[in-house]
């Protein structure tokens, strides 16, 4: 595989350049509680077990700039085991329609459900995962997000992956019309191991996760159905419909994604996952990132005052937190002392997050 010709190939994965400008209003980040279950999972697109009936719906999905209301629903659970994390999604479709049939093709050109999933939260080393009504499945690694200088690896299969659809209607039938369909995924642990030893089941433990749905207006040609165009050929853009909003037309910004803690409790209907007061820090730390960034973008130099950074005095909690900005030969980082855990808190300036 040539790297040159993957980063071109991928540059856009999962994002639609339009707008990246930060909306005025912060937007807090979905949190949901899957439950361990002891009953076997079979794979195969129903939505009617016993296990998944015992755990509650996530909110529906909504445009990815959390301002918008979709067309059609979209909604997940989850639940896990030692083994597999499972993920179950039903997603409302007039019109089911599929034509990629090649594993690791570009997925999102047809209409898809798409996985991200960040382990430990440092915003590097993140795992995506888009599947369409087909059931064809395209899973890449991502070294960093898209705003820093990225390996992408397209050839990084989810091995012992499983997954199944069940449409309800008619796959590619434009004389029709749909409910939808539902897609049923039971990711192995493993594929998340960064090393043979490494004990990554996430038992009582949050993932930022988040989930994207992508959707096409489409047209009708020789009787099949294709990506809508407008008057001059062009192809009109994707609805991105989201689990977790991002505020901006961009999946790839892990430090928004939601929150999954993994309960090692019996399944129930019940979501009591508080976000960690330090990660409300981490949230800060980022909007100061992003303000020196983009300064560095645009006068290709960085603050030096972290004063330069705020906005406003930060307070967490009714705690006052004062970050520290350090230049040094090979950058600079923000951090500051969690007045919650004692721990210091890091955001480089790659972008990768620091817990110590």
């Amino acid at each position: 595989m040539q790297f040159k010709n993957t980063f071109l190939r991928f540059a856009f994965c999962g994002i639609t350049v339009l707008s990246f400008a930060q909306n005025k209003k912060d937007i807090i980040p979905e949190t949901y509680t899957a439950y361990k279950t002891s009953e076997k999972i079979i794979i195969d697109g129903e939505d009617s077990d016993a296990a998944w009936n015992a755990v509650q719906w996530t909110n529906l999905f909504i445009d990815i700039e959390g301002v918008k209301q979709p067309k059609y629903k979209t909604e997940a659970k989850m639940l896990w085991d030692d083994t597999y994390f499972y993920i179950l999604a039903k997603i409302e479709e007039p019109h089911v329609w599929g034509d990629i049939k090649d594993r690791d093709a570009i997925i999102f050109h047809n209409n898809d459900f798409e996985v991200f999933v960040d382990p430990d939260g440092d915003t590097h080393n993140y795992y995506e995962l888009e599947i369409n009504a087909l059931n064809t499945p395209w899973d890449l690694f991502i070294s960093k997000p898209y705003r820093n200088a990225n390996v992408v690896l397209n050839d990084w299969n989810i091995t012992g992956l499983k997954s199944a659809v069940k449409v309800n209607g008619t796959l590619n039938n434009p004389n029709d019309v749909d409910k939808g369909w539902v897609l049923e995924i039971a990711i192995p642990w493993a594929a998340y191991k960064t090393g043979y030893f490494h004990k990554n089941v996430p038992s009582d433990k949050f993932w930022r996760v988040n989930f994207s749905r992508v959707n096409w207006d489409y047209q009708i040609t020789d009787g099949k159905y294709e990506r809508k165009k407008d008057a001059n050929g062009k192809r009109l853009h994707e609805y991105n419909w989201v689990w977790s909003p991002m505020g901006v037309i961009n999946m790839h910004e892990p430090e928004k994604w939601g929150y999954v803690f993994f309960s090692s409790q019996a399944p129930k209907k019940d979501n009591n996952f508080i976000i960690p007061k330090d990660d409300k820090i981490k949230w800060e730390l980022y909007k100061m990132y992003r303000i020196q960034t983009a300064h560095y973008k645009e006068n290709k130099a960085y603050f030096t005052s972290v004063e330069k950074l705020k906005t406003s005095e930060i307070k967490i909690d009714g705690k006052l937190i004062e970050p520290k900005l350090e230049t040094h030969s090979m950058g600079w980082n923000i951090s500051v002392k969690s007045p919650f855990t004692n721990k210091i808190l890091t955001v480089k300036e790659d972008g990768k997050f620091i817990s110590k």
